[in-house]
């Protein structure tokens, strides 16, 4: 029997070239989750180290100065401090709860920047509903706390674990409510983040949904601070109450995992508060846009979103380090007051009050 050789030869070189391909794709399609990470992390430093320059301005102090240049590397020196510290686990605790809770609260968060668009058509996935996708994402957070305070085998863990689930949901309402209220709009109409920032775009500055939602605003600004539990609403972690609330029997890398939790959930809602009200990558001048003002197109004009997006989320996390570091904590029983007795009805009267004037407008 006499086997032809050429064909084996190109039936084997067509095999090789197709599992090629598909090494390709499958590396194509994992560059932008491995990029949008090391943004991510990259920005999780940036904050950090604000933070620390910010607190020590405010209480006249020097702050970090000796890792890197002005103190930049000092949240990297401790991350690898607490990466190289030992791993304790209760005796007489859940150990799978207890390890698992700290990842599920950081993946859960990573999880809502796939919906977030950092300039036009950067974004991992546009989605019709993007916005609910990211406030049911962030609802997974507080079990992961749960788990975690359930899982330490202790009273303070337990009560900072009841405290963040019972947090989560009461200002989850109000925040959901306000952005509902920007869906209504006749101008939105869409619960995706890309359409939501193109709705913005048309008059510049006084397009914004800061004019047209200014209640709905500032509900989504108190009820995001609340969800990222940072002061005055860190009553998970009281330390004058709860030792450390959740993490209290936690230490290495897995009470690092809480704090990189907490920066990116701020930096993920100061992401969206500027998407949502203050438009996103759109340039501030009515009628211009950034292509036709700088004469530039392609990766230029991405890289110029870019840098409007970042400019106007660090504003609005400057407001948050600064309101940490001067508003004081409140009492248990006046958070749950302000969230239902206050932001509720108010949000609720927003919704109410932004479907009456559609109503009349048809």
């Amino acid at each position: 029997m006499i086997i032809d050789t050429t064909g084996v030869y190109a039936i084997n070189s067509f095999s090789i070239l197709e599992s090629l391909k598909e090494v390709y794709r499958t590396i194509w399609m994992l560059v932008p989750i491995v990029l949008l990470i090391l943004g991510i992390t990259i920005g999780v430093l940036v904050i950090v180290w604000l933070e620390r320059e910010i607190s020590a301005g405010i209480q006249q102090r020097i702050g970090p100065e000796y890792a890197g240049p002005l103190g930049i590397l000092q949240a990297l020196a401790d991350g690898t401090k607490l990466l190289f510290k030992e791993n304790l686990l209760p005796s007489r605790g859940d150990r799978s709860l207890f390890s698992v809770g700290p990842s599920i609260a950081v993946i859960s968060i990573l999880l809502s920047y796939s919906v977030i668009p950092f300039s036009y058509r950067l974004i991992l996935v546009d989605i019709s509903n993007g916005v609910f996708l990211w406030i049911a994402i962030s609802s997974i957070a507080p079990i992961g706390l749960l788990m975690s305070g359930y899982g330490s085998n202790n009273k303070y863990s337990f009560l900072g674990g009841l405290r963040a689930a019972a947090q989560s949901i009461s200002y989850e309402i109000p925040l959901t409510l306000s952005v509902l209220s920007i869906s209504l709009r006749v101008i939105s109409n869409s619960l995706s983040t890309v359409d939501i920032v193109e709705a913005q775009s048309k008059y510049g500055l006084w397009g914004w949904n800061l004019w047209r939602q200014p209640i709905g605003f500032l509900v989504f600004i108190i009820s995001s601070l609340a969800e990222c539990e940072r002061l005055p609403f860190d009553l998970p972690e009281a330390e004058e109450e709860l030792v450390a609330g959740y993490q209290t029997e936690y230490s290495g890398i897995k009470f690092g995992l809480f704090y990189v939790a907490s920066y990116l959930n701020l930096l993920v809602s100061s992401l969206f508060v500027t998407i949502l009200y203050l438009g996103g990558w759109n340039f501030s001048i009515p009628y211009i846009s950034v292509p036709d003002l700088f004469g530039i197109d392609g990766v230029f004009e991405t890289t110029i979103g870019i840098f409007i997006t970042l400019a106007k989320t660090f504003l609005f996390l400057f407001i948050s380090i600064t309101t940490r570091w001067t508003l004081p904590r409140l009492r248990m029983d006046q958070l749950f007051n302000f969230g239902w007795k206050f932001l509720l009805p108010i949000s609720l009267g927003n919704l109410l009050l932004t479907t009456s004037s559609q109503l009349l407008s048809l």
